[in-house]
This record gives C-alpha cells, sequence and structure tokens, in this order.
C-alpha cells in the first residue's frame, strides 16, 4: 500500500503528541469543508438507487452527463487501466502515487517525465498521456487550451488523453470535463472528486466523464451500488449548493495566496487554491521540525518537495506562521 497525506494517529504515535494536538497539513483538503445536513433515515435503510438525481445533480455541475459515479476518483483511477489495452503510459510526474501503480498493475509500461509540459509528453508518440492538471504536488497548471490541443492530436493517432483534476474545482473555467467524451474530445477521460473543494474526502465519491463505452464497462466491471445511498445523497445535496460553491472559491483564492507568501521566504513555492508546495533542499528536515511541534506536511522522498493545506482557522494560521518564523529564524 502507498502511503498518503492524513496519516495522523501514526505521526502521533511517533511523536508522542495527542491526537486532538496535532495541526494536520497533510491532505489539500479543504478545512472549512461542505457542512453536511442531518440525513433522512431511509438513506441508510434502502439499497441506493441511480435515479435519486446524484447524476443530474453532477451533470450540472460539471457541464457534461457523460458521467459515472464511482467510491472516490481512486476508484476509477484503480478500474480505468484494465479497460484500455496494454500500451506505453507518457506520465508528467511527479504525480499522484496512485496512477502509475495502477497502469503499472494492469500490465501498461510507463513512460516518467520529469517536470514535463504536455508538448513534451506528446512527443514521446505514445498511446496515452496521463497527467493531473493542477498536478499533485507540483502544483504546476497546463492551460485548458494546451490540455484541449493535446486530446486533439492524440485523437488523430488513436490515443487517449486522461486527466485528474481532483484539485480544479476553486477554478472551474479551466476544467476539460465539460469536453470529456463528447464528440469534441472523445478520447478525453477526466476524473472529478468531492473529496478536495467540498472537504467531503470520508464520503467517497467521484466521478469519471468518459466516453459512453468507456463509462458502460466500468459500471460492469465494478458492479451495482458503488457509492452508498448516504454518500450519494451527501453529494448530491453538495453540488446543487450553489451558493456555498461561489462563497467558497473565492474564501479558497486568499487563503491559497496567503499560504504561498508564508512559505515564500523558505524556498520556491508553487501552489493551488487548496495546497502549496516548497521545493527545498532542507524540506525533510523542515517536515520532521514542523512534526516535532505537532503539524503535520506531507513529504515526498523522490523529490525535495514538502506540501501544505490550509490551515482551519486564524489559531491555526498563527501557529504555523509562528513555527515557520522559528525555523527561518534558527
Amino acid at each position: 500500500m502507498l502511503e498518503h497525506g492524513g496519516g495522523l494517529r501514526k505521526a502521533a504515535v511517533r511523536h508522542n503528541i495527542p491526537l486532538a494536538d496535532w495541526l494536520d497539513l497533510s491532505t489539500g483538503i479543504n478545512p472549512d469543508g461542505w457542512p453536511v445536513p442531518t440525513l433522512p433515515p431511509e438513506v441508510w435503510q434502502r439499497l441506493p438507487e441511480e435515479n435519486d438525481g446524484l447524476e443530474a445533480a453532477a451533470a450540472a455541475y460539471y457541464g457534461n452527463a457523460n458521467l459515472l459515479p464511482v467510491a472516490g476518483s481512486q476508484a476509477a483511477i484503480h478500474w480505468l487501466p484494465a479497460l484500455l489495452p496494454r500500451a506505453v503510459v507518457a506520465c508528467i510526474s511527479p504525480i499522484y502515487s496512485e496512477h502509475p501503480q495502477a497502469w503499472q498493475r494492469a500490465g501498461h509500461k510507463m513512460r516518467f517525465l520529469q517536470n514535463a509540459m504536455l508538448p513534451r509528453a506528446l512527443a514521446t508518440a505514445t498511446p496515452y498521456v496521463l497527467l493531473c492538471n493542477p498536478n499533485n504536488p507540483t502544483a504546476e497548471r497546463h492551460p485548458h487550451d494546451v490540455a484541449l490541443d493535446a486530446a486533439r492530436q492524440l485523437k488523430k493517432r488513436g490515443g487517449w488523453l486522461i486527466v485528474d483534476e481532483a484539485f480544479m474545482d476553486p477554478t472551474p473555467e479551466e476544467s476539460l470535463t465539460p469536453l470529456a467524451g463528447t464528440d469534441e474530445a472523445p478520447n478525453l477521460i477526466v476524473l472529478r472528486s468531492l473529496g478536495k473543494f467540498f472537504g467531503l474526502a470520508g464520503a467517497r465519491v467521484g466521478f469519471i466523464f468518459a466516453a459512453p463505452d468507456i463509462l458502460t464497462r466500468m459500471q460492469e466491471a465494478m458492479g451495482p451500488w458503488t457509492v452508498s445511498g448516504p454518500a450519494r445523497a451527501v453529494a448530491r445535496l453538495a453540488l446543487l449548493d450553489t451558493d456555498w460553491q461561489c462563497a467558497a472559491r473565492p474564501r479558497l483564492q486568499a487563503a491559497g495566496v496567503r499560504l504561498h507568501q508564508l512559505l515564500a521566504p523558505l524556498g520556491e513555492v508553487k501552489s493551488t487554491a487548496l495546497f502549496a508546495t516548497l521545493s527545498s533542499a532542507r524540506s525533510a528536515e523542515l517536515h520532521e521540525a514542523l512534526a516535532g511541534q505537532g503539524i503535520l506536511t506531507r513529504h515526498f522522498d523522490q523529490q525535495p518537495l514538502l506540501r501544505f493545506g490550509l490551515p482551519a482557522g486564524e489559531a491555526d494560521w498563527q501557529r504555523l506562521t509562528k513555527a515557520l518564523a522559528a525555523w527561518n529564524n534558527a
């Protein structure tokens, strides 16, 4: 099993700091997520039903009806490689580590392109190009027009563009989701998640957007009831809550800028509205120093990267600010 952010209990044991005393910045999940209401009892008592309005709410929110609800985008990451013919996959890395593992497990060969942009990936002439946009963990972005042109070029040679847009919700105007599986981009596959922007990681709800035949094959592979009834109910309500969404986006954008500015004195920083990533030769040392103070970040061993999620409130902001200032002045 690969390690991810959020291993708070493990960190608490290792550093002998009570769980309640930690500031967890390791995941990139919105700390001020969508407020989940009390659900009606029947969603717990009945099997999940497809005609409950979730698909319609998702089609309206994402601008595309070519979708399939899945148990978090992780489920689509796991199943998708097995549905496509085995080939070479150009992967813009570093990338969310579950992606290459899933493709390799399904028998594909990976071609890792370190810190590359799309034109270089297309030059490899592989059938598949895989990327996160914005990228996790580097926060690199691939412009909308460049990504769409990549899908068109891949279509000419019978290829596919697979894009994970888990962190795209704060900037929907940059999303390729409305085009996935349409006549304009039938070879475009996009994965989305309610875990990050909506702060509903525990609900395990995501979507894959693709051509109808891909969706049908994935649904058959996964079997029935892949998303629980309560999770479907919560996801539908969150997707319909446009007032909350419109208020959350500028708030997250401002918080992302604040986090970027806070980390800038420590090294090179790239950021999204939900996380910032520091590149520094001393990233491992900083990770350990912060953990010693009960602040959990996400360190990436393969590159000197340290990812920070957003603090939840002003007290947490001040705690992080003081810890970083002490480190920077040491």
